[in-house]
């Protein structure tokens, strides 16, 4: 893999149940939101919908063992919800799913349809490897506040994703900073898609089989290449 990813021993003590599937992409195509990346997400909702069965997506085993890893490190779970719960509310709720931008719709209607956290990371933007550890609390996060470019310090001990220049993802999976963020101008990036135990390992790597499939459909010729679960 080009862009090494590196889970720290303090992450695999804390959830020892954790799986991720790295999808890395180049010669990526683009662009604003279409019908076709619409569709998707409407069809995720579906699928979320008959998933959970009329029960709420907090009450889904996997967002269970989230929460109760969030917990663990610090974090209270209903505030700051992990990324597939915090999307499959909106995707239930009147406004349903954000449209980002065709990558990101992909990526999220595939995190909504499996119920599973999933990020994407524009390659061209990261610096060094990417490594998830628990924060000793005095590295920098780059956000956006009120139009204005703000650093903040993620807490100590919370789980963080992190490149060589500073954190790229608070809260495990809660909120991905603009640096490295997929934007329309993006042509590589690198799909995370994580989960816990009770999920299948089987189950994520069905959700990554899909995502790299809609990859290649929606960016005829990219070269993609799935990594086995880690």
């Amino acid at each position: 893999m080009t862009l090494t990813l590196t889970v720290s021993d303090e992450v695999r003590a804390l959830a020892p149940g954790f799986t991720h599937v790295a999808i890395e992409a180049h010669g990526l195509v683009n662009g604003p939101s279409t019908e076709a990346s619409s569709a998707l997400l409407e069809d995720a909702a579906r699928r979320l919908a008959v998933r959970l069965d009329g029960r709420a997506p907090h009450e889904d085993p996997h967002m269970v063992a989230w929460r109760e890893v969030y917990t663990a490190f610090g974090s209270k779970p209903s505030r700051t919800r992990n990324s597939a719960e915090a999307l499959a509310k909106r995707a239930l709720s009147d406004g349903g799913l954000p449209r980002i931008n065709l990558l990101v719709d992909l990526y999220n209607a595939v995190s909504v349809a499996h119920l599973i956290p999933v990020g994407g990371e524009d390659t061209d933007r990261i610096q060094g490897g990417m490594v998830l550890e628990r924060a000793v609390g005095d590295e920098e996060f780059v956000t956006v506040a009120g139009g204005e470019e703000v650093v903040e310090h993620p807490d100590a001990g919370e789980v963080v994703w992190r490149d060589a220049v500073g954190v790229t993802c608070r809260r495990w999976n809660w909120r991905q900073g603009p640096r490295t963020r997929l934007t329309e101008q993006s042509t590589s990036a690198v799909f995370l898609l994580e989960s816990l135990a009770p999920m299948p390992v089987a189950d994520v790597e069905a959700a990554g089989a899909e995502l790299a499939e809609l990859l290649e459909k929606f960016s005829p010729g990219a070269r993609i290449t799935v990594h086995a679960p880690a």
